[in-house]
């Protein structure tokens, strides 16, 4: 299968070709130029796969002209090691808890899943690839995590000095090794700007292999796919329509989802939940895009104004916004609405979510007031202890330290300050 560029201005490449681009250059993201449906008899027996066996029947037809299936299955026995629990916490409703992996967040799949591909793409080569990719929070860890000592990259992590947890910047500052954190004196949609730039930029690409590692990387993004199959496994059996409440962000996680949905599961709407950054929803409203300067919250890894999929999940739906309000529906809430949540779910139900599993929740809730009859999944996507002091105060309850974070506390955080394009390009000059 080839991909193609979402702005049409550069040639069709295979799935090898556009995970090392990252980016086309035509600065279009790419896509698959085809979405098979699976067979029916996929979902009747879902039961019964194994998340292996379900991986790597829904990823087959988007890699199968550069990864042999022998290395397909090692890759995903290596990426899927932890589970995607759905914890039932109320009637209807339940948490897909995305955060079992070794970072505790969703984006720790794409992430193994990029630099295993990368790896093998890489491993024959004399050319060292460059990994180029900004953070709202979480994908930088993931992303270092993901890629900490793969012979042949080098990983340069943008982030927003001030407007990540501790806990996230000490997931991405602390590793070493071919792993750099760059601290940008400014917002997440400076840390993308720079890293979108620095794709055009034919002096830098001259001097070295730029690749992406955010969700507009294919291989980032369309394995997130893998959840929402996981999750319609474990529900199919309640008998419902199912509706999936994404907390979203940079919104690769629910167009995965959508793809899903084209490949056949029987799922036939989302919710997309925001913080106050409400570009998509205001779109969804008005049928006008208008992207605006991002602003923080505590739910930061969803602090993205101008969000990069939202093309590709208009794509999906042929720009048609009729069509895509029959399968998407998009609400924003504020710190408050959160905060207020995330002690109501504790108090209710004893479960302890994290302000972006808050929003999720809170999307789903206002969707079933008026869609009462359906079974709510809304996606848990990092676990709380990443933002202690926000869940710790809010629901008045200390929260012990899992292994994998307790074992970053005492670590020296290493980072470089910029503020510019030009600070980072001259930092890869140099490389």
């Amino acid at each position: 299968m080839n991909f193609y560029s979402l702005n049409g201005q550069a040639p069709n490449v295979s799935f090898k070709e556009a995970v090392i681009r990252g980016i086309a250059p035509d600065r279009g993201l790419y896509f698959p130029e085809s979405i098979s449906s699976l067979p029916t008899s996929f979902f009747e027996e879902i039961e019964i796969l194994s998340n292996e066996e379900i991986a790597f029947k829904a990823i087959h037809q988007f890699v199968t002209s550069d990864i042999p299936d022998a290395v397909l299955k090692r890759i995903l026995q290596e990426v899927l090691d932890f589970d995607f629990p759905l914890i039932e916490i109320e009637e209807n409703v339940a948490s897909l808890e995305l955060f079992h992996g070794p970072t505790m967040a969703f984006k720790d799949v794409g992430a193994r899943f990029m630099a295993q591909c990368l790896g093998y793409f890489s491993k024959d080569k004399e050319t060292e690839v460059t990994v180029l990719v900004a953070t709202s929070g979480d994908t930088g860890g993931a992303v270092a995590n993901g890629f900490l000592g793969v012979e042949g990259v080098q990983v340069v992590i943008l982030y927003p000095g001030g407007k990540v947890s501790d806990i996230q910047e000490r997931q991405l500052t602390t590793l070493g090794q071919n792993i750099t954190a760059l601290r940008v004196d400014g917002t997440f949609d400076d840390c993308q700007k720079m890293v979108k730039t620095a794709f055009l930029d034919e002096e830098l690409l001259g001097h070295m292999q730029l690749t992406s590692a955010n969700s507009i990387n294919v291989a980032r993004w369309l394995p997130q796919l893998f959840y929402f199959l996981f999750a319609y496994q474990q529900a199919k059996s309640k008998g419902k329509e199912i509706v999936f409440s994404v907390p979203s962000g940079n919104f690769g996680n629910i167009c995965a989802g959508m793809v899903a949905q084209r490949l056949g599961m029987p799922v036939k709407h989302f919710v997309a939940t925001t913080n106050i950054n409400d570009t998509v929803p205001e779109f969804m409203r008005t049928a006008v895009y208008s992207p605006k300067p991002s602003k923080a919250t505590i739910s930061n890894a969803m602090d993205v104004g101008d969000p990069s999929n939202f093309i590709r999940i208009r794509h999906l739906y042929q720009d048609d916004i009729e069509v895509l309000r029959k399968h998407l529906t998009s609400f924003s809430f504020n710190d408050e609405d959160t905060r207020r949540t995330l002690r109501e779910i504790y108090q209710k139900s004893g479960y302890v979510a994290d302000p972006h599993g808050a929003v999720g929740y809170l999307g789903l809730k206002k969707y079933q007031d008026s869609h009462p009859n359906t079974y709510g999944i809304f996606l848990e996507t990092a676990h709380p202890v990443k933002f202690l002091d926000v869940v710790e105060e809010t629901i008045g309850e200390k929260q012990e330290l899992p292994t994998q974070i307790g074992r970053l506390m005492d670590k020296e955080k290493k980072y470089l300050p910029i503020r510019t394009y030009q600070d980072l390009k001259r930092f890869l000059l140099k490389k």
